[in-house]
């Protein structure tokens, strides 16, 4: 070892010996690196490598060689034989590239020992050989003792450098491999120098020498030049190399993440070869279980006998696609509707390597033929189907791949973002697609600084971009796993017109589009805050339609509607600033206005009831009148609810009285209302408390003068009003629904009654025009006569023609049914209200009722007994009795007596009262 020391300080010259090793250094550095990236490639491309590898190498052996070859220093003028010099060359190439290609073709311990045999005995050999290409005047003795150490240096370390370069990849083993080969070359060269001994003998031979100084600088820089192309040309092939993983683990991640889509890959066979969790989820197999099996098995077994799975292999190996749909069978035996796509993978000699199969689940769209196109679209491939656009970037920014939806959202060209287009340029080329324009930096910029927020933050919200309202995208970006980010794009342009309507449906109202019942209550709210800032007042009007019952039964809900439509139109035409109309529900509307002169108001009112009297519009569409209501705040009420309830107070007086359509609150209103509402709910108890009875009024046959029957009324003793009139209570029942169940009591305990009586008595009853249209009226009056157990032939009910006009078929049709029960049918009331001879036409009348206003005038008024005297001609020209109500008087009687009336009752023969036992005697008194 001192002796090497030696002949390092003595005999070479240190800034060429520096420079060599510099050029060995770099060799064994380039070296390790062509053997790794030999190993990494595929076989097509690992002989390359090699090759490269060993030729850049033994060049940088041979120049690290030579250049200390050069800074040898003898004390002879020295030259070196052109033809040995390259002989050298040649030998360390071959050896090196054939040492290269032992080494990397197998990863064994043998194949590693023999290329690190052939590549350091060709070092020695290239080492030796030089020597003889050494000129000089002197005569060469070899140290053998050297020479065989210099040969065992060259060797040695090469083994364990090339094993670790071959099976290692971290920076720290790269080093200790380009140290172990910089060991070898350099301990060749000094202790095959050390093994020297100079004899001056004779000179030089003359012929072709090469000058050291310059031949060094040159031999260096060629060298330095391979060593750097090399080494850019590994740089280059690792960066692509990393490039391409990168894709592929997007991709990969990409295709795992779907789950609505089966992607798995087939062998060549046909046989599953990959599974994703799209896959498994659709159809119920687990990778370990379905792994290696064949296609057929997810087919039904008729098609699997008609022999269809290997027509759609076949199809695809030879036409390099196959699509179709078809039932497919899942692990628990249920069947599904698949759309099924193959497509052939081949390398990049062209040769097959298997199948893509991607399948979604179609069983719903099947039943759908709306959406098949939709569905054909969504089936192209696993990422087409998506019903967003998507956009996968690396982490620099360039675009790795996206979607037929992106392009379609953005009506974009189809080839337009290709893959590695920058973000910013694809944000550019989708925004100027859809708006026609170029777009400000300043605008990109901005959604830089918006993805980057995003990106930043996975908890903000999408980012939503409105083009109007014809377009609306919600944009959704999430950073991947080792840079990079997935951005994806929804059209929710219908989303955001649904939310505008629905908005504009919470504060308007559907069918009129006026203002509803909780905006008109805001706008109250605030307006009444106005008006105690500024010492004004404010008018509210209720409006209700009179008879739209009538319109909605007689021509139906359409025709309703649109009278509610004109009518709302009519209220926007004379709606001016400060004012407001709405529709509180059904046929209730209601106006407001700020004033400060009561004239204001005056006016404001005059307007609405010109437009609601005076609507026009379609012929087709009947007019009906409104009755309106005013309450003024702060003079009627002191808050917004009692101003509604007032308002609603006078209109429902103004609906009372037929001579007048608009009606002020007037204080003691509210009073009327209460008494009205106390009533409603005591009469839903009366019954219980034993409130109601009824009373009984004689009727009586004016030609044999005896008793024929009675009519049963029906009376209320309230608890803390007293008695309350049938006018007053009647009406509310039939409001409130109770005179359902009042109507029965009052059937069954008047048939209870009547049961008592002699058989030749009847009893009447009067029927609700609500109870009349009941559907299962017939039944409940057959279940009392049942259970009371009195005849059908002594029962008369008695409804008014009012009954019969709001739903005349049904009633018509409920009044046969209780007639083909044996139950007499009287209308009551006639000559009044809508007593027309249409509907005695219409259904077969046992009786005919005048009301008693015609009697009370006919002593004093020739037109009213003239009525009589039509409705008795009437009856007798159809056949129908007629009985006259209302008789107090001896000269009512004698009237009725002279016009043929045939029955008649009244108080001359007695008030109505109650009956407990048998009814009293038959024979009229005087």
């Amino acid at each position: 070892m001192f002796d090497i020391l030696l002949c390092i300080r003595d005999d070479h010259e240190i800034r060429l010996v520096t420079l060599a090793a510099i050029v060995c250094f770099l060799t064994s550095g380039t070296a390790v690196l062509m053997l790794r990236q030999s190993v990494q490639v595929n076989k097509a491309h690992a002989q390359a490598w090699r090759l490269a590898g060993g030729f850049a190498s033994g060049f940088g052996i041979w120049a690290t060689h030579f250049i200390a070859m050069l800074g040898y220093q003898p004390g002879f003028i020295a030259g070196y034989h052109l033809g040995l010099t390259l002989c050298s060359l040649a030998l360390v190439l071959s050896t090196t590239i054939l040492g290269f290609y032992l080494a990397t073709r197998q990863k064994s311990v043998a194949a590693i020992a023999s290329g690190a045999l052939v590549t350091g005995g060709g070092f020695a050999a290239m080492h030796y050989l030089g020597m003889e290409a050494l000129q000089i005047p002197a005569m060469i003795r070899w140290n053998a003792g050297y020479v065989g150490i210099s040969i065992a240096i060259a060797i040695l370390p090469l083994y364990p450098a090339m094993t670790i370069a071959v099976a290692r990849r971290s920076s720290t083993s790269g080093c200790v491999a380009t140290l172990f080969i910089a060991l070898a070359i350099i301990g060749l060269h000094f202790s095959g120098m050390t093994a020297i001994h100079l004899i001056p003998s004779r000179m030089a031979e003359s012929g072709m020498l090469l000058s050291p100084g310059r031949m060094s600088l040159l031999i260096a820089t060629v060298t330095l030049l391979l060593l750097g192309a090399c080494l850019a040309g590994w740089i280059i092939a690792r960066r692509t190399s990393a490039a391409i993983a990168a894709s592929q683990r997007q991709f990969s991640i990409l295709v795992k993440g779907i789950s609505d889509c089966a992607i798995y890959l087939l062998d060549k066979n046909a046989h599953v070869a990959n599974w994703n969790p799209g896959a498994q989820r659709l159809k119920g197999y687990s990778e370990d279980e379905v792994l290696g099996a064949p296609l057929a098995q997810f087919y039904t077994p008729s098609d699997r006998l008609a022999g269809l799975p290997e027509e759609a292999v076949a199809m695809a190996r030879t036409e390099g696609k196959f699509v179709g749909e078809g039932w497919r069978v899942r692990k628990d035996g249920s069947s599904y509707w698949a759309h099924d796509s193959i497509e052939r993978i081949h390398d990049d000699d062209g040769k097959l390597i298997g199948f893509a199969n991607i399948i979604r689940d179609m069983t719903r769209y099947k039943q759908d033929q709306d959406r098949i196109e939709e569905a054909r679209l969504q089936l192209d491939a696993a990422l087409e189907h998506m019903h967003q656009g998507l956009c996968l970037f690396d982490a620099h920014g360039r675009l790795v791949l996206r979607n037929r939806q992106f392009v379609r959202l953005w009506k974009l060209p189809d080839e337009a973002c290709p893959p590695g287009t920058g973000m910013m340029e694809v944000a550019r080329a989708a925004l100027e697609a859809r708006t026609g324009a170029t777009v400000p930096r300043e605008r990109l910029e901005n959604m830089r600084a918006l993805l980057a927020q995003s990106l930043g933050d996975p908890d903000l919200p999408p980012l939503v971009s409105e083009f109007g309202e014809h377009f609306s995208v919600s944009i959704s970006s999430r950073a991947m796993p080792g840079g990079g980010w997935v951005s994806t794009f929804e059209d929710i342009t219908e989303r955001r017109r649904s939310e505008a309507r629905i908005t504009h449906l919470a504060h308007h109202d559907g069918l009129t589009g006026l203002p509803n019942r909780s905006s008109f209550n805001r706008w109250l709210d605030r307006e009444i805050d106005g008006a105690l800032r500024m010492q004004k007042q404010l008018g509210l009007v209720a409006i209700d339609l009179d008879r739209f019952k009538d319109i909605n039964d007689s021509h139906g809900h359409a025709v309703g509607d649109a009278v509610l439509q004109q009518l709302a139109e009519a209220l926007r035409d004379v709606i001016g600033e400060g004012e407001i109309a709405a529709r509180l529900g059904g046929d209730e509307f209601a106006a407001a206005k700020l004033f400060s002169h009561p004239q204001e108001l005056a006016d404001f009112a005059a307007r609405l009831e010109s437009c609601l009297s005076a609507r026009k519009g379609d012929p087709l569409i009947p007019v009906v009148g409104a009755s309106m209501g005013i309450a003024v705040f702060p003079n009627d009420a002191e808050d917004r609810e009692a101003l509604l309830n007032n308002a609603d107070l006078a209109m429902y007086r103004a609906k009372t009285n037929p001579s007048e359509t608009t009606c002020y609150y007037e204080h003691g209103m509210d009073e009327k209302a209460r008494r009205r509402r106390q009533l409603a709910n005591d009469l839903r108890l009366a019954i219980d408390r034993g409130e109601l009875a009824l009373v009984y009024q004689e009727q009586r046959s004016l030609k044999t003068k005896m008793l024929s029957g009675y009519e049963a009324l029906l009376r209320w003793h309230h608890p803390g009003f007293g008695p309350v009139a049938p006018a007053e209570f009647i009406p509310i029942a039939e409001e409130t629904g109770d005179i359902i169940r009042i109507g029965e009591w009052a059937l069954r305990t008047a048939c209870a009654e009547a049961a008592r009586w002699p058989s030749q008595i009847k009893i009447a009853v009067n029927l609700s025009p609500v109870q009349l249209l009941k559907p299962d009226l017939p039944d409940t009056i057959a279940q009392v006569l049942l259970e009371t157990r009195l005849p059908a032939r002594r029962l008369e009910l008695e409804i008014t023609e009012s009954a019969i006009i709001s739903e005349k078929i049904k009633a018509l049709h409920s009044l046969r049914r209780i007639k083909a029960l044996g139950i007499s049918v009287a209308m009551d009331d006639f000559g009044t209200g809508y007593s027309s001879l249409d509907t005695l036409h219409s259904f077969p009348f046992d009786r005919i009722k005048i009301d008693k206003s015609f009697l009370l005038r006919a002593e004093g008024n020739h037109q009213a007994r003239t009525i009589i005297r039509a409705v008795l001609a009437l009856g007798r020209s159809l056949g129908m009795p007629v009985l006259a109500e209302g008789v107090e008087t001896q000269r009512q009687l004698e009237l009725l007596i002279d016009e043929g009336c045939d029955e008649a009752q009244g108080y001359y023969f007695g008030r109505p009262v109650p009956i407990q036992g048998d009814a009293p005697g038959f024979v009229l008194a005087g």
